[in-house]
């Protein structure tokens, strides 16, 4: 008998258990913003590496002491003793000024006109006349110099213009010869031109500061001096001599109240013949105008001199700032080390791994140095100001040739703070392009060849190339120094050596801020780029 067995069937295995799921958590957020409180962390960081570097705060020290002192040499010069013996002579508004002209004239009282037409300017013995020479009408407080006015006029490069109270000027048609008519109505005066007296086109009505109920309304006549300018390697010299200039007018015709028929001539601004400082002959002994009488309201008039602001006198806020060009070499030098340091020790690599947001990097060490700069050049240039205005008072640079100026007088307040920038600026310059070359000679060289070599160049170039470099270059900046203002109604030799830009004070800064911009951009691109 064979038996039979069922075999046991396999025990199941446990089920594996799962652990059970986590409890749901809120994540932690910040409630200050990452980006701006890491900045401010970095800000810090990037401070205190300037302040802990004792030869940086040297160079930060040295520069504001070489602005001051060097401002301070460069005022030491004495003025020429004639510039006492020069009459000064000031607008309404205070403007030193050239008042000097051949004026044929009636008073007129209350509203009026005076009309003429103007056949041409001659210059002397057949020369041609100055390019800024005037011949035309004008309406003029009084013959006293420097007092309101509104004139018209023909010029032989100009055109037509219509100029009032020295700075003012607007231009009509660029016609030579000209029929001109000036209106009188209350406190405005209208300027007309018209190419044969018939059909007037208006010019401008203005509104003179100074016009009395009568006035003195006629003719007149006036042309700058010459100058011939040589300008070589070794230095610049610009003579100039008296010229005159003799313009016919026909159909004069004065309407309006005057209490004298007769027309009488006045050369306003003329010196006393008998001046013991005029020379006895020569090219500077002033020539008197002269006045024919040709026909029926015709008159052929010859005269000298200039109605416009003069740009002869020194300019004394430049003068006060010349420090501020060796300061810049200072500024290159603590804005160059400020990056390059770390690359030539290797603590940029610390840096960035402690930040590796690089353009953040770039954009703290150029507020740390941009601000630090700035508020040592800001010292510094109010010191050098003061200290250089004492002693150009003190070398004879006094009233009423050249006014006392004050912190927040004029120009004087762009000129302080435009330095201020200038310096930081330059700095932040230097930073960026070290940021590039990752050396510090090249970055300094380089900044160096941009801002110090084309004023050095300025000097011994071409005037007109020199102003083309002093245009493209961040040595543009300078301009910001200029205390004089130079209108464009008035040729003058605007010479580097004298402290002439050709650039408006603001705009010349701009341009190297232009630099400044260009720098960071290509600096943050190559940071982001390569390896520290």
């Amino acid at each position: 008998m064979t038996s039979s067995s069922t075999p046991p069937s396999p025990t199941p295995s446990p089920a594996p258990s799962t652990p059970p799921a986590p409890a749901p958590s809120t994540p932690y957020r910040s409630r200050l913003q990452p980006g701006r409180d890491g900045f401010v962390r970095l800000l810090r960081a990037e401070w205190s590496k300037f302040w802990t570097v004792r030869s940086w705060l040297l160079v930060l020290v040295l520069a504001a002491a070489a602005t001051v002192v060097i401002s301070q040499l460069g005022a030491s010069g004495s003025v020429n003793d004639s510039n006492g013996r020069v009459r000064i002579v000031s607008a309404p508004d205070g403007t030193r000024v050239d008042d000097t002209f051949r004026f044929v004239h009636r008073p007129l009282t209350g509203d009026g006109s005076v009309t003429v037409k103007v056949s041409g300017i001659e210059g002397r013995e057949g020369r041609s006349p100055e390019p800024w020479a005037k011949a035309g009408v004008i309406v003029k407080s009084s013959t006293k110099p420097g007092s309101s006015y509104v004139a018209l006029m023909v010029t032989p490069d100009h055109g037509v213009r219509m100029q009032w109270d020295f700075t003012h000027d607007e231009q009509g048609s660029s016609a030579g010869a000209r029929w001109l008519r000036l209106t009188r109505s209350g406190q405005e005066l209208t300027g007309y031109e018209s190419p044969d007296g018939t059909k007037w086109t208006k010019i401008a009505t203005v509104r003179p500061a100074d016009l009395p109920k009568t006035t003195r309304a006629g003719l007149f006549v006036a042309t700058p001096a010459h100058t011939t300018l040589r300008r070589s390697f070794g230095g610049t010299s610009a003579t100039a001599g008296i010229a005159t200039a003799t313009a016919d007018f026909g159909h004069v015709e004065l309407r309006g109240d005057s209490a004298r028929p007769s027309w009488t001539s006045t050369d306003v601004g003329a010196p006393d013949p008998d001046d013991p400082n005029l020379p006895e002959s020569g090219p500077a002994r002033p020539i008197p105008g002269s006045t024919q009488v040709t026909g029926d309201g015709a008159f052929t008039v010859t005269g000298q001199g200039d109605i416009a602001p003069d740009q002869t006198g020194g300019d004394t806020v430049q003068m006060s700032f010349q420090g501020v060009f060796v300061g810049v070499l200072f500024m290159v030098v603590l804005g160059a080390l400020f990056i390059t340091a770390e690359y030539r020790r290797g603590m940029i690599r610390t840096t960035f791994t402690a930040s590796p947001r690089r353009g953040q990097v770039l954009a703290a060490k150029v507020l740390v140095i941009g601000g630090v700069t700035f508020a040592a050049g800001l010292v510094a240039a109010v010191v050098a100001f003061s200290l250089a205005q004492d002693t150009l008072r003190s070398n004879g640079f006094e009233p009423p040739a050249f006014p006392d100026l004050s912190m927040l007088e004029g120009a004087v307040p762009r000129a302080v703070v435009g330095s201020a920038l200038l310096l930081s600026l330059v700095a932040v310059l230097a930073l960026a392009v070290g940021a590039l070359l990752r050396s510090s000679a090249g970055a300094i060289t380089a900044v160096v060849v941009l801002v110090i070599l084309p004023q050095i160049l300025a000097f011994a170039l071409p005037l007109p190339a020199a102003e083309w470099l002093l245009r493209l270059t961040p040595a543009a900046a300078f301009a910001i120094q200029q205390g004089v203002t130079y209108y464009p109604q008035v040729d003058h030799n605007c010479l580097p050596e004298s402290g002439c830009y050709p650039m408006a004070p603001w705009n010349g800064l701009a341009v190297l801020g232009a630099y400044v911009a260009v720098a960071l951009a290509l600096a943050v691109w190559r940071l982001r780029r390569r390896d520290a």
